[in-house]
């Protein structure tokens, strides 16, 4: 009997030692200490109050002309336009871009994130900068399942669309939320620093993993990431790419044939489902418009001016 006690009590020792370890450990590696809020919002761009919350955008170029909204992937907030959003504004478009809910300068909703949630951010947004419809769109990898969805649940306010990279399998996380959390704050500099596997020269881009952490400092980005993850499903994907297919619009799918995030095999399944004017870049990999933006960006205006 004196031996089971003293095992129970060995064992609930190591499991309190275990939890406090693992606590210090999480403190130390949070990087979410910060709340989103006025004064964290000393940037540039402007700022809008929407259903869900404040959403920071900018507004460029002709505000009477043609607008096409320039719609972010999974985590990399609105910067990841940088050079499309000039060219199109240079080239006499009004150009919006936007930080989803949960990334950039956006607020962080502590709410599910899914395809509804998503949908009416950006319906929202529509609505209340009275911006004259139909709008085209143009969504980068996570960024193309948004359009999508959009899209399909509202055909009559699109004009054309713009594919680059998009995402086509997406799967959850397997993990509890809050095991989740705590390996992705842990993580949190592998996160970082991988967001340069987008590109195939990496070297390139300097200050770009900086520029991420930024955002990673405010609390519920990691709830928006897992959340998006576990919420919006491959199969809701699919559909609406299916969707897309009978629309009857104009569609430029532009893809890195060195992707490595997105492969570009998935441009072949995407293809059979989806009628598009195809535009695969050499020697790019998931960002083709950051690295080899003279190319992209020419293709995606005359895509735009075309009748």
């Amino acid at each position: 009997m004196k031996i089971i006690k003293r095992i129970l009590l060995l064992l609930l020792v190591i499991i309190v030692v275990v939890g406090i370890y693992s606590w210090v450990k999480f403190l130390i590696y949070n990087q979410e200490t910060k709340t989103m809020n006025a004064s964290a919002r000393n940037t540039t761009g402007q700022f809008i109050e929407l259903t869900a919350g404040i959403t920071h955008y900018e507004s460029g170029g002709v505000d009477t002309a043609k607008a096409i909204i320039l719609v972010h992937g999974f985590s990399v907030p609105y910067y990841i336009w940088d050079g499309t959003y000039d060219s199109l504004a240079k080239a006499g478009f009004h150009v919006i871009r936007y930080d989803e809910f949960g990334r950039g300068f956006s607020d962080r909703p502590n709410v599910v994130y899914d395809p509804v949630f998503y949908r009416t951010q950006l319906h929202d947004l529509v609505t209340s900068l009275k911006l004259k419809t139909p709008v085209s769109l143009a969504g980068v990898s996570f960024g193309g399942a948004v359009v999508s969805d959009f899209a399909a649940h509202f055909p009559q306010l699109i004009d054309k669309i713009i594919l680059v990279d998009p995402v086509y399998a997406f799967g959850k996380i397997e993990a509890p939320e809050i095991v989740a959390n705590y390996k992705m704050a842990i993580d949190h500099e592998k996160q970082a620093k991988g967001q340069l596997d987008d590109f195939k020269y990496p070297g390139q881009f300097l200050g770009w993993v900086d520029k991420y952490k930024v955002q990673m400092q405010y609390k519920g980005f990691r709830h928006a990431l897992i959340s998006t993850r576990n919420n919006y499903s491959a199969d809701s994907i699919i559909s609406n790419y299916q969707v897309l297919g009978g629309l009857q619009k104009k569609i430029l799918l532009i893809w890195g044939k060195e992707d490595q995030t997105v492969l570009f095999q998935y441009s072949d399944s995407l293809r059979k489902i989806v009628p598009v004017d195809f535009f695969p870049v050499d020697d790019a990999a998931h960002l083709p418009y950051l690295e080899k933006p003279a190319l992209v960006n020419q293709k995606i205006i005359s895509f735009l001016k075309e009748e």
